[in-house]
C-alpha cells in the first residue's frame, strides 16, 4: 500500500484536521466532533440541507458544504456511514428556523441512521424530511433500490439553489426530487482501490481488463472484459441511460463526466467529447456540462457519466453560483 498517511486508523480524522485548518473561514465542526462537518456561515430563516456518507469519495459528500449548496455533512469512516448522533448534532447546529432536509445516497446504513436522526429531531420539534439519490442505472432495475452515485450532484445543486433563494422545506424537497427524477448515471472502473485500514485492493481486475457498471465501493458491475475505447464506452453508457430515461430529439440535458479518483482530466475530456457526439447524433442538446472529480472512490481509475434532463427551472438551479472549499461556480 502506497499512501501519504501516518497511521491508517487516523486516516479520516487527520484528513478532517487538514481541511479545517486550511478552510477555517468556511467550515467548522459541531459538538467537538471532527466528523460533524458544518458550514461556518449559517443563514437565518433558510432550510438547512444535510448530507452524509463514508469517507473516500471526495468531494462527495463533505465537499458540497458551502454557499449555495449544503449546510452540513456527517462524515463516516472509509466507505462507512456516519452515526445517527453525529447527523443529529449537525442538524441542531445548522438548523436555522425553516426545517431540515436530509439528502444522501441510497445505502442501507445511511438510511437507518438518517431515519434515527429524524426521530431525534422530532423530539426537539424540528421538522425534517428526507430524500435519497438513486441514479445508478445498472445497480438495479428497481429504481427505489438503486445506488446513489455522482448524479446526486444535480440534486445538491437544485436543492441548494432553492434553499438559498429562501424556499420552504417542501419547495426545497421538490427541487431535489425533480433533479433526482431526471438524472441517470452509468459508471465503469479500470482499477480497484485500497481502503487504508484494510491495506489491499478491494477487488481484482486483470491486465487490460475493466468493469462496466462497477459501484463506488467496488460493488460488482454487469460485465468484466477488455478495456474499450472512449467512444465505445460513451455509446454503451448513453444507450443504457436512454433505455431507462428516453430522450426525444430537441430535449436538453446537463452532463456530468466524473472521475473516480485516478483518471487524468485529459481522459475525462476525451470522454466528454465522446458522450456529446452520442447525444448530438440523437438530436439531444447539452445545455451545460461539468468535467472533473465530483464523486470518487479513493484512487480507483475509471469514470461515470451522469445525464440530467433539464427544463427552465432546473437550468436556473444548475446555473446558480456556489462556493465551497472544493467547488466554485460563479
Amino acid at each position: 500500500m502506497k499512501k501519504i498517511i501516518n497511521a491508517p486508523e487516523n486516516y479520516v480524522d487527520e484528513m478532517l484536521e487538514g481541511i479545517y485548518a486550511a478552510h477555517s473561514d468556511k467550515v467548522k465542526c459541531a459538538a467537538d466532533d471532527l466528523r460533524c462537518y458544518c458550514t461556518a456561515h449559517k443563514k437565518d430563516g433558510k432550510v438547512a440541507i444535510i448530507t452524509g456518507g463514508g469517507t473516500g469519495h471526495l468531494p462527495l459528500f463533505l465537499g458540497y458544504v458551502g454557499d449555495g449548496l449544503i449546510d452540513g455533512c456527517g462524515v463516516g469512516g472509509v466507505f462507512q456511514s456516519p452515526s445517527a448522533e453525529q447527523i443529529y448534532n449537525i442538524a441542531t447546529e445548522v438548523e436555522a428556523g425553516a426545517g431540515v432536509l436530509f439528502l444522501y445516497g441510497n445505502y442501507t446504513g445511511d438510511i437507518m441512521n438518517f431515519d434515527m436522526a429524524t426521530e431525534m429531531l422530532e423530539m426537539d420539534d424540528i421538522e425534517a424530511k428526507s430524500i435519497v439519490g438513486a441514479d445508478d442505472v445498472l445497480s438495479n432495475e428497481n429504481v427505489e433500490a438503486r445506488r446513489g452515485v455522482a448524479g446526486i450532484f444535480f440534486m445538491y445543486k437544485a436543492a441548494g439553489a432553492k434553499a438559498d433563494q429562501m424556499g420552504t422545506l417542501d419547495e426545497v424537497l421538490a427541487a431535489a426530487r425533480k433533479a433526482g427524477d431526471n438524472v441517470r448515471t452509468v459508471g465503469f472502473a479500470l482499477t480497484p482501490c485500497i481502503v487504508p485500514e484494510v491495506g489491499h485492493s478491494n477487488f481484482e481486475l486483470g491486465d487490460g481488463e475493466m468493469a462496466f457498471g462497477m459501484g463506488i465501493h467496488g460493488e460488482p458491475g454487469v460485465w468484466n472484459g477488455p478495456i474499450k475505447t472512449a467512444d465505445e464506452l460513451a455509446a454503451e453508457s448513453v444507450d443504457e441511460i436512454l433505455k431507462d430515461m428516453p430522450l426525444a430529439e430537441g430535449d436538453e440535458v446537463a452532463l456530468l463526466i466524473n472521475g473516480l479518483g485516478a483518471t487524468c482530466i485529459e481522459e475525462l475530456y476525451i470522454l466528454n467529447n465522446s458522450v456529446r457526439k452520442q447525444l448530438e447524433a440523437k438530436g439531444v442538446k447539452v445545455y451545460r456540462s461539468w468535467t472533473g472529480e465530483y464523486a470518487t472512490s479513493m484512487e480507483m481509475m475509471g469514470a461515470s457519466i451522469s445525464i440530467c434532463k433539464v427544463d427552465d427551472e432546473l437550468k436556473g438551479y444548475f446555473d446558480y453560483p456556489i462556493n465551497t472549499p472544493f467547488l466554485c461556480q460563479k
